[in-house]
C-alpha cells in the first residue's frame, strides 16, 4: 500500500507539471517498485532481521492477495490515464458529454493549437515582450463554482451576449489551464494590436469585443497560416481577402498587414451582420462561411439562434462561438486565474515612404544599418523581402528616426548592388560556337532477297486484283448495253403497233 501511495503521488506531481501521462506512469512504476522506506530506521539489527522474516512469511501466505492488489493498482492507473486523455492527448479537440452521456467531439479553432514556443520566437516578441519576473502569483489555476463564471460573464460590458454553458466552460478551462503561457503572451501582444483592431471596428460601428476574434484565429501571430491556407491575424482565405481589397500574389500578402487586414475584417463582419442580424451567427459565419450557416438554419426548421442550430454546424464552428466567449472571459479575468501578462516595451514609432521602384530589404539594411529582421517585422506583407514599386506605388514602413536618413541616402540605397537577389531585366543568349546540333539522319531501306520476294508478290496481287476489277467492270458495262438495247426494241415494237 505504501508503494501504491508513492506511485499515485508521483503521477499527480508529474501531471501537475505537464509531463506525458505515459512517461509518468513508467517512472512511477520504477520508483514504486524500488525498496523505499518511509519509516524511521531501527537501530537494533535483530529487530530488522525479525521484521524481514515476518514480511517474507506474510508475502508467501498472501501471495495471491498481493497479485490482486497489483491488478487493482493497474486498473486505478488506467482510470487515471483515461481521465487525463482529454487533457494531454487530444490537443486539437475538446470532448463534451451531454446529459444523456453522449460524447461530442469539438475541434478547437486554429489559434488555440498554436505552439507557444514558435510564437515567442517572432521578432516582435523577442524585442518588445519579456516575462515578468516580479510576478508573485502562484501558477495554480483555481476552480470556481458555476455561479461565479455566470456572474463574471454577466458583468462584462458587451453588446454581444456571453452566456455560460458546459461547452463554454470547457474552453475557459483550456485557456486558464494548458494555454496559460499563450494567454500571457497574448496579453502582452494585445498592447500592439488592440488599438488597431478597435479603430477599425469603430469605423464600421461594430462591437469592440470583436477585437478578440484574432485571439482564437491566430493567437495574435501575424505570420500564422492555417492548414487550409488562411493567413494573417484575421485568418482570411485568399478569395475573401481579395474580395475585400487585399492584394495577394507571389510577392505581396496583405493579409499579414495588421492595419489593412483589420479594416477588411471589419468590413466583412459588417456585411455578415447585414445578412443575419445576430452577432453569434455572424461570428459562426466568419468561421465556416454564410452558406453553411444558411444550411444549418434550414436543417433546424428555420431557427435563427446559434444554440438552436448548434447540432447542424461543422465540428470546428460548434466550438467557435464558445471559444470566442472564453477568449473574452480570459482576457478580462486573467488575474483571477493567476496568469501574469508579459511585460511590454514601448514599440518604436514608425512612418511610411512611397516607393516607385523595386527595392530589396537588403539594400535598406546595408545602407541605413537597420536590422533586416526589424524590416520584416514592420513589413510582414512582403513575402520575399522585395517591395514591388514598379507594379504600382507601394509603401515601406520604417522607424521614424530612419525616415530622414532614407531620404538623404535614397540614391545610394537604390545603387547598392543586390543583382544576385533580384530578378534580371535583360538576359543575353549564349551564341558562342562550339556545339552544333546533328542533322536528322534518314536511313534508306535495304532491299534483301526476302523483301524483293515480298514486293514481287505484292505486285502480282495488285495486278490480279486490277484484272478482276476490269473484268467486272466490262461485264457490268455489257449488261447495261444489253438492257438499253432491249428497252429500245420494246419501245419500237409498241410504236409500230
Amino acid at each position: 500500500m505504501i508503494n501504491k501511495n508513492i506511485k499515485n503521488y508521483i503521477i499527480a506531481l508529474a501531471l501537475l507539471f505537464g509531463l506525458s501521462p505515459y512517461v509518468t506512469n513508467l517512472y512511477a512504476s520504477i520508483i514504486a517498485s524500488s525498496p523505499i522506506s518511509i519509516t524511521a530506521p531501527n537501530t537494533d539489527e535483530e529487530d530488522e532481521d525479525d521484521e524481514e522474516e515476518e514480511e517474507e512469511e506474510e508475502d508467501e501466505e498472501d501471495g495471491e492477495d498481493g497479485e490482486d492488489e497489483e491488478e487493482e493498482d493497474e486498473e486505478d492507473e488506467d482510470d487515471a490515464l483515461e481521465e487525463n486523455d482529454s487533457i494531454y492527448n487530444n490537443n486539437d479537440e475538446i470532448i463534451v458529454t451531454d446529459k444523456d452521456g453522449h460524447e461530442d467531439i469539438i475541434e478547437v479553432p486554429g489559434g488555440m493549437s498554436v505552439d507557444f514556443d514558435e510564437v515567442i520566437q517572432e521578432y516582435n516578441a523577442q524585442q518588445y515582450l519579456q516575462i515578468d519576473t516580479t510576478c508573485r502569483m502562484s501558477d495554480e489555476n483555481p476552480e470556481y463554482a458555476q455561479e461565479v463564471y455566470v456572474d463574471r460573464l454577466k458583468r462584462m460590458p458587451t453588446a454581444i451576449e456571453m452566456p455560460w454553458n458546459d461547452v463554454v466552460q470547457k474552453f475557459i478551462d483550456r485557456y486558464s489551464g494548458r494555454l496559460r503561457r499563450s494567454v500571457s503572451y497574448m496579453l502582452g501582444a494585445s498592447n500592439f494590436y488592440m488599438p488597431i483592431f478597435e479603430q477599425a471596428l469603430e469605423v464600421y460601428g461594430l462591437p469592440l469585443e470583436l477585437k478578440y476574434l484574432p485571439v482564437i484565429e491566430s493567437a495574435l501571430n501575424p505570420n500564422a497560416v492555417s492548414p487550409v491556407g488562411a493567413g494573417g491575424l484575421w485568418q482570411f482565405m485568399n478569395a475573401t481577402g481579395k474580395r475585400y481589397g487585399l492584394k495577394i500574389n507571389s510577392m505581396i500578402d496583405e493579409r499579414r498587414d495588421a492595419v489593412k487586414s483589420s479594416y477588411a475584417a471589419a468590413h466583412y463582419l459588417s456585411d455578415l451582420y447585414n445578412i443575419f442580424g445576430d452577432w453569434s451567427l455572424v461570428i459562426a459565419a466568419y468561421n465556416c462561411g454564410p452558406g453553411n450557416i444558411n444550411k444549418a438554419i434550414q436543417r433546424s426548421g428555420g431557427k435563427r439562434d446559434y444554440w438552436e442550430i448548434y447540432p447542424y454546424l461543422p465540428s470546428e464552428t460548434r466550438g467557435y462561438v464558445p471559444a470566442f466567449i472564453a477568449a473574452n472571459y480570459i482576457m478580462n479575468y486573467y488575474c483571477e486565474h493567476n496568469i501574469c501578462p508579459m511585460l511590454t516595451k514601448l514599440p518604436v514609432q514608425t512612418d511610411t515612404i512611397m516607393l516607385y521602384k523595386n527595392l530589396h530589404f537588403e539594400q535598406v539594411s546595408q545602407v541605413l544599418g537597420i536590422d533586416i529582421k526589424e524590416l520584416r517585422a514592420l513589413n510582414p506583407q512582403y513575402r520575399r523581402d522585395v517591395v514591388t514599386g514598379y507594379s504600382e506605388p507601394t509603401d515601406l514602413r520604417l522607424p521614424v528616426e530612419y525616415i530622414s536618413k532614407y531620404i538623404e541616402m535614397e540614391d545610394s540605397i537604390f545603387a547598392y548592388d543586390v543583382s544576385d537577389l533580384m530578378k534580371r531585366d535583360l538576359v543575353d543568349v549564349n551564341d558562342a560556337p562550339g556545339y552544333t546540333a546533328r542533322k536528322p539522319v534518314t536511313y534508306k531501306r535495304k532491299y534483301t532477297r526476302s523483301t524483293k520476294r515480298l514486293t514481287k508478290s505484292k505486285k502480282r496481287r495488285t495486278k490480279v486484283r486490277a484484272a478482276k476489277r476490269s473484268k467486272k467492270s466490262k461485264v457490268r458495262s455489257t449488261k447495261r448495253r444489253s438492257t438499253k438495247k432491249a428497252t429500245k426494241r420494246k419501245s419500237t415494237r409498241k410504236r409500230r403497233r
